[in-house]
């Protein structure tokens, strides 16, 4: 009889337990880093091709009784006669679990863990053998507990949830052992003759870890390598009986099981993934895959049964706009269509599930991969009905976001028809309960979401914010997957142009006679701020047959209004190649070219200090605040704004002015400095802030610099 140490991730431990229970394993003991058993080998190898829920098996091969630091881990590791589990010839790994105050990292444990097991080999008078992290024979698993270690060697090998069908996957694929979790949970095993549907089956994980259940196969028989292969315990003569006697069972189970399942996905090439997955695993005729969308879902059955799924979180795939719509829709499926139904499923967005409108009867918490996650059990009856009807969502309510948004853009109507542009924004905040903003980017729309403040209720805030994402597409008559969302909190310096992901998707407006390139997906800013519309018009106007410096140019907007308006030489600089290289592109889209055009990279105080040439008009935009890298100082706009003024003022020709805007709510320009060094400042702040903005009078300020 050995000890045995089986590992799964949170949620799925005592399911596990009892899995080991049912496959032999004795003196079963749950503890948080895994299910600690004892076994006799024969029950270890059954254990291993069977088990559907562990991620590995490993063997106990000692302890120390304590390991508080260096030399205490070393002597527990050398009291272990490693020569009596593997031979010089074999390639080892270790890995090192646990930390206390001396021992801070897995890699210093495991180098000395490594010495310990080198020197024992030398001891013995052998050749020490050889490290190999990524594919070695015996792998050493070395877990500190309570400044106790404790040794194993990797009895299954890594990733034992890997079943070996998988082709292709989606974009978020959930793990075999955690999809084989939620199928017992859901229940459907106990009935596994009723239907069972996957509306949103991507991969087809669940679905066939569900029908692998039914049926009884083996999950683990086609695996080709294991961690107790090279291990000296190992005895193959009775693995290779064990492991054909098991291939014989999977067989005739698979051979006898009726069971019929269903798959559906709105996207082609992940169906193909299924169902090329479904065939490798010998599935393919038990599982049925068909396009379409979860939310027109209908019922062709005449029997009830089960609704399992893994929807998008909103995190990797899938945007919170079309989840909301899609949650919202799907409660109204369920309670339509499926009706004394089962529907289980499993999220880390917990507050999408309120749009269901449904209550559940359980909940279980998981972690699927780090996120976590909870998997909800539905019972679609009568009471769920009569509880919340199927009109009980956000189209059956009045709702006070819905209302100002019409009321809005009725007002702008004969605006809009005056201006020739096709980016704005329609909603800011009118209502305190829905702070966010609306802009409309031609057929796009971005939900920027303002940080609520501490003491507001998490789950109202997420529920106000739910039914402005519902609304704001359907007043504007905008499909929802063309609606971005975005979290806007107090920024500093690059933070407020950080990348938020990498779709490198582009889309071009029109403002006036201008076309710029805008990114609604990868930052927080979009490349256009629209708020300076007016204040473009100012200054291309300004620049008319004369020169101009923008400084902070971010992606050129100012730049490019200038050059259509006739400057004679347009100087863009920024301390980004990024934004330099959008700035190109922007000029490249209104077919400007010439010479005349500058683009510089810097550091844009260093630059302006050292500069020696003179311009008509000079930009400045700078941030609220940077500390940047690639600049020698950082820089605050309420303090460091005198300072920039009268550095920008070297570069402005005797005639000329400065135009110095910034986005500081609470700003004040310092008069007397400027007065002191013979400048005086001309507010512009109600004549850069356009019709849009009207309701948002701190939105940025704008100052007109000139020489007493």
């Amino acid at each position: 009889m050995k000890q045995f140490l089986a590992l799964t991730s949170f949620g799925i431990e005592s399911l596990l337990a009892q899995e080991l229970s049912d496959l032999g394993a004795q003196e079963i003991v749950q503890k948080p880093e895994g299910i600690y058993f004892s076994a006799e080998l024969k029950t270890a190898y059954s254990i291993c091709l069977k088990t559907r829920l562990s991620s590995r098996v490993l063997v106990r091969v000692g302890d120390g009784k304590s390991s508080k630091d260096k030399d205490e881990l070393y002597d527990a590791a050398k009291a272990i006669d490693w020569t009596q589990h593997f031979s010089s010839e074999d390639l080892f790994a270790i890995d090192f679990v646990g930390k206390n105050e001396n021992i801070r990292d897995s890699q210093f444990g495991g180098l000395t863990v490594k010495d310990a097991v080198v020197d024992c080999f030398r001891d013995e008078g052998l050749e020490r053998p050889s490290v190999e992290k990524y594919q070695p024979d015996i792998r050493i698993q070395a877990r500190l507990v309570r400044n106790q270690i404790h040794f194993f060697i990797d009895f299954s090998g890594r990733s034992l949830f890997q079943r070996g069908y998988r082709e292709g996957t989606g974009a978020a694929p959930i793990k075999e052992n955690l999809a084989a979790a939620l199928v017992l949970r859901s229940g459907w095993l106990n009935d596994s003759t009723k239907p069972l549907i996957d509306p949103m089956c991507g991969s087809g994980t669940l679905l066939l870890e569900a029908v692998g259940m039914a049926a009884g196969v083996s999950p683990n028989v086609e695996r080709e390598f294991w961690g107790f292969t090279r291990w000296k315990f190992h005895d193959a003569q009775l693995w290779n009986e064990i492991l054909t006697d098991v291939k014989v069972e999977s067989a005739e189970a698979l051979a006898n099981c009726t069971v019929k399942v269903f798959g559906f996905d709105m996207d082609g090439r992940v169906l193909r993934n299924a169902k090329a997955n479904a065939k490798n695993a010998g599935f393919g005729h038990l599982i049925e895959f068909k396009q379409g969308k979860a939310e027109e879902l209908t019922n062709q059955f005449n029997e009830v049964g089960h609704i399992l799924f893994n929807p998008p979180y909103g995190e990797r795939i899938g945007s919170l706009p079309e989840l909301v719509e899609t949650f919202t829709e799907l409660g109204k499926v369920f309670k339509k269509e499926f009706l004394n139904w089962q529907v289980s499923l499993i999220t880390s967005s917990i507050e999408l599930l309120g749009l269901l409108k449904l209550s559940s009867h359980k909940r279980y918490k998981f972690k699927n991969g780090p996120l976590d996650c909870q998997f909800a059990l539905y019972d679609i009856n009568d009471k769920q009905i009569e509880r919340t009807p199927i009109e009980t969502d956000f189209s059956g309510q009045n709702s006070d976001f819905a209302n100002r948004l019409k009321k809005n853009i009725k007002g702008m109507k004969s605006w809009l028809k005056q201006q020739n542009i096709d980016c704005f924004r329609v909603y800011d905040a009118d209502i305190p309960e829905f702070n966010v903003s609306v802009d409309k980017y031609a057929d796009h729309i971005v939900i920027h979401e303002y940080a609520a403040p501490k003491d507001v209720d998490e789950l109202k805030a997420s529920q106000r914010l739910q039914e402005a994402i519902y609304w704001a597409p359907k007043i504007l008559n905008i499909s929802a997957d063309k609606v971005s969302l975005k979290v806007r909190a107090k920024q500093k310096g690059k933070n407020q142009y950080q990348q938020l992901s990498k779709t490198k998707k582009e889309l071009v407006v029109q403002e006036y006679n201008a076309l710029f390139k805008v990114n609604l997906w990868d930052y927080l800013d979009t490349g256009l701020f629209l708020d300076h519309r007016k204040t473009r018009q100012i200054v291309s106007k300004k620049s008319a047959g004369k020169t101009l410096l923008n400084l902070f140019a971010y992606t050129g907007s100012v730049s490019v209004q200038a050059a259509l308006a006739g400057a004679e030489k347009v100087t863009t600089v920024d301390m980004s190649n990024t934004y330099l290289d959008w700035a190109k592109d922007n000029f490249e889209l209104n077919k400007l070219r010439s010479h005349k055009y500058e683009f510089i990279q810097a550091d844009c105080l260093k630059w302006l200090a050292d500069n020696k040439n003179g311009y008509d008009v000079v930009f400045i935009d700078p941030p609220t605040f940077s500390n940047s890298k690639r600049m020698d100082e950082s820089f605050d706009v309420q303090r460091d704004h005198l300072a920039l003024i009268k550095s920008g003022m070297k570069s402005v020709n005797p005639d000329g002015e400065l135009v110095f805007t910034n986005n500081k709510r609470s700003f004040k320009i310092d008069f007397d400095g400027l007065n002191l060094v013979g400048l005086k400042a001309e507010c512009l702040t109600e004549l850069t802030r356009d019709f849009d903005f009207k309701r948002n009078k701190h939105i940025h300020n704008s100052w007109l610099i000139t020489r007493m």
